[in-house]
């Protein structure tokens, strides 16, 4: 994780303080319910709360202690018995290491993705208030990068509103499906804990118990949620590049916001780059970056294994808090975008009507010419335009084919930017709702 790309709320998730203190959490509610049922004496288990709710973990000891056991839990549970005393006998009792790890990695994610889902929520906000304001502003649609027929700016906005909330669906999905504790003991026969156990431990934490634990949680969930991330984070660049290719200089429809006193080039005062969406295309790449090792993980031998472990050591934290990050700094990019509608305009005029090369096409052939000559006739055209660099409309109204089937009136009407306007409600309607 870069301390640059990382935001104070996500990182706190990841310290060693709060993983260890998640760590006591799950031992101590764990021996509540096991004196619950006569495992271990209640008052042992009133003891392990009230010396380790407001204890003070220290990291820097049981890294000591863990250079000599080379076990991070044992290290973990050396120091909590100093803390306590004599009733840290009682802690763990029936569990093993991944009954905690498991389970603490998961409520990890789950704190992780609520901050995710928040921010794709005010990317959501972003992109629906920019819909609306730029609702029927005209510019040019591009196919291939080339000039194809007109759209508005806020349809292109409406449809990445649409695919974000698809990923808010996709976020709330892996949340359930990572949200699963596991404390069923040594490869997972519940031998020596009660499952009741795991229920409790589970209610307290905000997890539910996973139905089938090998000692390990199935990793096939991680990989389910880490793949999640992936796909925001891909959504994430489509949007970035939009941008970055609408600002273009000799495009120039649309912009980030450049701020007095910012700094474009160390060489060239008059440069305003797209820093922040060419940072948000680097961030995208370091979150998908985690998805094939999470597959990878998907395959531990028999009940358990560790191959997994160092990597999710560094794929939970890094990809949770990369995309955190790219989230919020895109919804800043949205809200503060600046839009030039004069240059949208221009450039949608810029190739002299040829933008409405299919509505002619479609009117030739509903006047009875054949769909071969109808393209034919239209495409002979339109070819001058790019080598002549004038109007298509005057082209068609010398090109005597054309004016045999179609009146100049009725040719003058095909160029209306009205009639490919006309359904932006309805698109509206579906993506944002009839209320609107």
């Amino acid at each position: 994780m870069i301390p640059r790309y990382a935001r104070p709320e996500m990182t706190t998730i990841w310290s060693q303080e709060t993983k260890y203190r998640i760590w006591f959490e799950i031992e101590a509610h764990a021996a509540t319910a096991m004196a619950r049922l006569g495992v271990i004496p209640e008052e042992a288990a009133r003891t392990i709360w009230e010396k380790g709710k407001d204890a003070q973990f220290d990291p820097d000891r049981i890294d000591e202690i863990e250079r000599e056991t080379k076990h991070d839990v044992i290290a973990f549970l050396t120091h909590l018995a100093e803390l306590i005393g004599d009733e840290a006998r009682f802690v763990h009792q029936g569990l093993t290491s991944s009954d905690v790890l498991d389970t603490c990695l998961s409520v990890q994610l789950v704190r992780a993705t609520d901050i995710l889902i928040a921010g794709n929520d005010r990317v959501l906000a972003a992109l629906k208030k920019r819909a609306f304001e730029h609702k029927m502003t005209p510019m040019v649609g591009r196919s291939h990068g080339i000039h194809a027929e007109p759209i508005t700016f806020g349809l292109k906005l409406a449809g990445f509103y649409a695919e974000f909330e698809r990923n808010r669906q996709r976020l709330l999905a892996a949340r359930e499906e990572i949200a699963v504790c596991a404390l069923s003991g040594a490869v997972g026969t519940f031998a020596n804990v009660d499952p009741s156990v795991e229920v409790y431990v589970g209610e307290q934490m905000g997890l539910a118990p996973e139905p089938m634990s090998t000692q390990v949680i199935a990793r096939d969930r991680h990989a389910a949620y880490f793949a999640a991330l992936g796909v925001v984070a891909s959504s994430i660049e489509r949007l970035a590049v939009e941008i970055r290719h609408l600002q273009r200089t000799e495009v120039r429809e649309a912009e980030e916001f450049f701020a007095k006193g910012q700094k474009g080039s160390s060489a060239m005062p008059h440069k305003r780059n797209p820093v922040l969406t060419e940072n948000l295309t680097g961030l995208a790449r370091l979150v998908r970056m985690a998805v094939v090792p999470a597959m990878e993980n998907v395959a531990l031998w028999h009940e358990r294994d560790i191959s997994h472990s160092s990597v999710e050591r560094g794929i939970a934290p890094d990809s949770t808090i990369h995309l955190d990050f790219a989230l919020h700094r895109l919804a800043n990019v949205v809200e503060n975008l600046t839009v030039y509608d004069d240059n949208m305009q221009k450039n949608l005029d810029q190739l002299g009507g040829l933008v409405n090369s299919q509505r002619v096409l479609l009117a030739l052939t509903q006047a009875g010419v054949s769909r071969e000559d109808s393209y034919r006739l239209v495409q002979r055209n339109a070819m001058r335009v790019w080598a002549e660099n004038r109007p298509l409309l005057d082209f068609l109204l010398e090109d005597d084919e054309v004016k045999a089937a179609l009146s100049e009136d009725h040719l003058r009407s095909l160029f209306d930017i009205g009639y490919h306007t006309k359904r932006v409600d309805v698109i509206f309607d579906r993506v944002f709702g009839a209320t609107e």
